[in-house]
């Protein structure tokens, strides 16, 4: 499956909204339980020796689902959002991540 795909299918199961407003909180304040979750599973897992694999899965796509019902929301086409990500990373670390170039990197905002 690819991302447009998965856009697309997911956009089946999302609640209709008669108030834009409510519905960007509701998938904001969303992302936010799932990642919380995954935070959750990972420390059960490797601070309480309880294996969450399984929920962290599950907690991840679910948090993939929001992601992609916020760029729909906004008119983003998910695989465009990755493809921009990605083409940012390569900017700031052409040769690959290293703690010394991070250490350099004095950007002021997140969106540099």
């Amino acid at each position: 499956m690819n991302p447009r795909e998965y856009q697309k299918l997911c956009k089946k199961t999302k609640k209709k909204f008669s108030n834009k407003e409510k519905e960007i909180f509701t998938l904001g304040l969303g992302i936010a339980g799932e990642a919380g979750d995954v935070a959750g599973c990972i420390k059960k897992t490797v601070s309480h020796g309880d294996d969450q694999r399984n929920g962290l899965k599950e907690n991840l796509g679910d948090t993939m689902w929001y992601i992609a019902m916020i760029c729909d929301f906004f008119g983003w086409n998910l695989e465009e959002i990755m493809q921009e990500n990605i083409e940012k990373l390569r900017k700031r670390h052409p040769k690959g991540f290293s703690n010394r170039a991070a250490r350099k990197d004095k950007r002021k905002g997140w969106n540099k």
